[in-house]
């Protein structure tokens, strides 16, 4: 690991413009002093999907195309102009002798709109760049949960929590298996504007407050985590219920995911521990010393970023 970026997204309403992504990446590629040509970018779950889906034994390609013309009937949505791309989870017992290859598969279908696929490409060439790879942001934290903690992503039970900024997402993973996949509409976003409200500060205050000095406010604080610990908590509980198995820990990643209290507040909620964790710690780092000193407190922010390139190698 040579650099790495904090940068603010570009605001927009419904669909970025290819102008303003493109002005983005420049930007971006800038502050990393960076002359590399091909990018991998991660899509947030606002524009993209990903469903567990039960679907026959065919190749890959032959699913997206069935996919492509049969949303209704495997995915429960209708999602017109979609491209798909599937994952097979093959069963962990195939080898032996007794085990046939199943009729049907279980798999993971990622999927997004064509014209917004067309438009990150759009955008990567009007900035010299070429899009090498574009992967769900979702995963990103289950691909580095398994490089950094090869052990316990391949024995245990564990939530992976990502607080994102205006959604928040839990996987969970069972013995080397993604078994659960989960998006909460609750996000640092509202947690700052409900804080801002509450105390009757700016936005950037809030914000500052709520990473820094969260047991100053703990009482206006509280009650705006609690829905999204209860959401989380659910999905933990619909988990244990539908494979009878107990989640061991909660990984939290993000922003909030840097401060001690909200770990505390979440922890009261979800009733398992709840921690911050380093995506980074496989990677050998060649930083800039500065950022050399900052990265143990950023990690929890990268777990996306540092999921998406471990995608694409």
């Amino acid at each position: 690991m040579v650099h790495y970026v904090l940068i603010d997204a570009p605001i927009y309403e419904k669909n970025i413009a290819p102008d303003l992504l493109s002005e983005h990446l420049r930007t971006v590629m800038q502050m990393l002093e960076s002359k590399v040509k091909p990018v991998t970018l991660s899509l947030g779950v606002a524009e993209s999907i990903l469903r567990n889906a039960e679907l026959p034994d065919m190749p890959v390609p032959e699913m997206r195309l069935m996919l492509k013309y049969n949303t209704k009937n495997y995915l429960q949505q209708d999602l017109p102009d979609y491209i798909f791309d599937c994952h097979i989870v093959m069963p962990k017992d195939l080898g032996s002798p007794d085990v046939k290859m199943p009729v049907k598969h279980k798999v993971w279908v990622g999927g997004s709109k064509n014209q917004l696929l067309n438009d990150v490409q759009a955008a990567c060439k009007s900035a010299g760049l070429v899009a090498d790879q574009v992967v769900l942001g979702i995963l990103g934290p289950v691909n580095a949960f398994e490089m950094a903690q090869p052990e316990v992503y391949g024995k245990e039970v564990t939530a992976l929590v990502d607080i994102g900024f205006r959604n928040s997402t839990i996987n969970i993973v069972s013995q080397g298996e993604l078994m659960l996949s989960r998006v909460v509409g609750i996000g640092g976003d509202k947690l700052t504007t409900g804080l801002a409200e509450a105390i009757s500060v700016s936005y950037a205050e809030a914000e500052n407050i709520k990473i820094g000095m969260p047991q100053e406010v703990e009482s206006s604080l509280q009650p705006l985590l609690s829905p999204l610990g209860r959401e989380l908590r659910a999905s933990i509980d619909f988990f244990e219920h539908q494979h009878d198995k107990t989640v061991g820990q909660a990984l939290m990643s993000g922003g909030a995911a840097r401060s001690d209290f909200i770990m505390q507040v979440l922890q009261a909620e979800l009733m398992v521990p709840c921690k911050s964790w380093d995506p980074t710690s496989f990677l050998g780092k060649a930083l800039p010393p500065q950022q050399m000193g900052e990265i143990e407190g950023i990690a929890p922010q990268l777990a996306v970023a540092v999921g998406a390139a471990v995608a694409a190698f």
